[in-house]
């Protein structure tokens, strides 16, 4: 099920490596962030866009918005999530080596969405009050589960924060950076997940050298959309660690972790708390991110 989206792009526009060196000159664009840029060339082009229904069903819940979300308690299957998801979340003391752990987070992504540039995302609608509009301009029947796809993303961007969250959905690169850089200045780094080969859903081992990359952080999640659609949050009292891990087959990755110290604001029935067997505010909890999930880090 694919989306044909044919945009114009103006021969005035500024490349988004362009914009990104313009920023950050002595500093190479990451290669996640460089995956999912526009073409460079000017005039029409076609984005090809995967909108399968099936990869969001239940998904939204499992990296998106920990800390607020209320899946149901089975998975498609008929199988109980706390079993099928047992190592999505975690205590941290779990965080150190030869620790055994399936990390769903690393299993191949399809979602292959890349960025606008600016002037032609902020030329498009995004809002529920222009959903009608939306949905035309995607040719998207309005009581479609692509319909339904868009809009859930764009009530994610509308929804409120809760306490100690700030929150912002970027749609370009260029609103990507600046979001980084109004937060936490120029000198910042963005991090990513590294994987050495596409692997399967395995048990990893934690090995040695597991890293606290920074406790100023936001992370932005890719979310379901024709065109690349990132949901950025800071939250308080969040630590962000780089883990090495090793699968049974022997693949190796670098593993995003974010631990929560602060729960309390988190939905009481989330699946988190079902899974750990703790009340919110209680213990800090943490999940690896999904490959898709970058990361802004104070230097």
């Amino acid at each position: 099920m694919w989306l044909q989206l044919a945009l114009a792009v103006s021969h005035a526009a500024l490349p988004a490596e362009l914009y990104w060196k313009s920023v950050f000159p002595n500093t190479p664009m990451p290669k996640a962030l460089r995956s999912i840029l526009p073409p460079a060339t000017a005039g029409k082009q076609d984005v090809l866009i995967n909108m399968a229904a099936e990869d969001v069903v239940d998904a939204s819940f499992k990296y998106k918005f920990p800390y607020d979300a209320t899946p149901s308690k089975k998975f498609a299957d008929g199988e109980p999530l706390t079993k099928k998801f047992k190592d999505i979340f975690f205590f941290e003391s779990k965080l150190k080596p030869n620790q055994k752990i399936n990390i769903i987070e690393l299993i191949k992504e399809t979602d292959k969405a890349t960025f606008l540039p600016r002037s032609v995302a902020e030329s498009i609608p995004f809002s529920t009050q222009n959903l009608p509009e939306i949905y035309k301009y995607f040719s998207v029947e309005a009581k479609s589960a692509k319909a339904n796809i868009l809009k859930k993303t764009i009530e994610s961007c509308e929804s409120s924060s809760i306490r100690g969250e700030e929150k912002y959905c970027a749609t370009s690169l260029e609103s990507f950076v600046d979001l980084g850089v109004s937060k936490l200045g120029k000198n910042i780094k963005l991090l990513s997940t590294e994987l050495e080969k596409e692997t399967k859903n395995q048990e990893f081992t934690i090995g040695e050298g597991i890293k606290m990359m920074g406790k100023s952080d936001i992370v932005c999640h890719k979310l379901k959309y024709p065109y690349a659609v990132f949901y950025c949050h800071s939250i308080e009292k969040t630590a962000v660690y780089m883990v090495p891990v090793v699968g049974a087959d022997g693949t190796k990755a670098k593993a995003l972790a974010v631990c929560h110290k602060d729960t309390s604001a988190w939905n009481p029935n989330h699946l988190s708390f079902q899974i750990l067997k703790v009340q919110p505010g209680t213990v800090p909890i943490c999940h690896f991110l999904a490959r898709e999930t970058l990361v802004w880090i104070s230097k």
